[in-house]
């Protein structure tokens, strides 16, 4: 059974970026995915070979901004990267987490203190817990899902 859950609040305004969708009406994803365009990508690495890379780079390459945040890293795709997530100068938007789940509370309350709008946990990353927490402080909740595979559905008429 998969444990994605997804949670928006119904007052934040919607707006459309892309007029190519073969949908009806929006879903919460589809509206998250049009509404920010910055990802902050908690564990992105520089290593072409893992998943981080590959997601973050497909995202970069459809517009969206990728801001990297991993201690190990001084950069990623030309955007300076933070050790942690409360280096990251600005308003966040939304926190994608490619870390194990045992980390997500504290990159939960990380992203509750910067003022994130969603958290974005990819597929293989729950945590109940730190999703209520999320969701309570008024966040919206994406768990064990991966943004380019949600992306691409929505978006992308051939599909991947």
């Amino acid at each position: 059974m998969r444990h994605s859950m997804v949670t928006t609040s119904s007052d934040r305004p919607r707006e459309r970026r892309w007029s190519h969708s073969t949908r009806s009406a929006p879903d919460a994803l589809s509206s998250i995915l049009e509404r920010y365009h910055t990802l902050v990508v908690v564990g992105l690495s520089s290593k072409p070979t893992r998943p981080s890379y590959g997601v973050a780079a497909y995202m970069k390459a459809r517009g969206y901004r990728i801001i990297p945040v991993n201690p190990n890293e001084t950069s990623v795709f030309g955007e300076k990267a933070y050790a942690m997530l409360e280096d990251v100068p600005g308003p966040v938007e939304v926190v994608v987490v490619f870390r194990k789940s045992e980390y997500v509370p504290e990159i939960v309350k990380s992203a509750i203190r910067k003022g994130a709008k969603v958290i974005w946990m990819q597929e293989g990353v729950v945590h109940e817990a730190a999703a209520s927490r999320a969701r309570e402080a008024g966040l919206a909740v994406i768990q064990d899902r991966c943004i380019l595979k949600e992306y691409a559905k929505r978006f992308v008429a051939e599909g991947i």
